[in-house]
């Protein structure tokens, strides 16, 4: 049993993306709005693309900065390689249904 889970850790290792990535889940901005800076900075540069975040008025412009700059920590941090050598090479934003707390009834009080 151990050997097979050895074994399928190292198929697991060897599929594994090798491009830094990092991903934001549950922000509170519909995708349509966040697909719209998200073509503004799709191919280009570190620098540049963070240029323009820094610059950007859409409201959904912080969320993919913050991304943006996770992902650049985690090649320079995980995989040894220098912010100013990456660029955009994909991203996308999909639709996810946000977490939400259901209400609970309220107990009364008896005299």
């Amino acid at each position: 049993m151990a050997s097979n889970m050895k074994k399928k850790t190292e198929r697991v290792e060897a599929n594994r993306e090798k491009r830094p990535y990092a991903v934001a889940k549950y922000i509170r901005v519909s995708p349509y709005k966040v697909r719209t800076v998200l073509a503004l900075i799709r191919g280009k540069d570190y620098k540049e693309a963070k240029a323009i975040l820094d610059y950007s008025v859409n409201g959904s412009a912080l969320a993919v900065k913050k991304v943006l700059m996770s992902a650049a920590a985690n090649a320079e941090h995980n995989m040894g390689m220098d912010k100013n050598d990456l660029y955009v090479a994909e991203c996308f934003a999909d639709a996810t249904k946000a977490k939400e707390e259901e209400p609970k009834a309220e107990e009364t009080e008896e005299k």
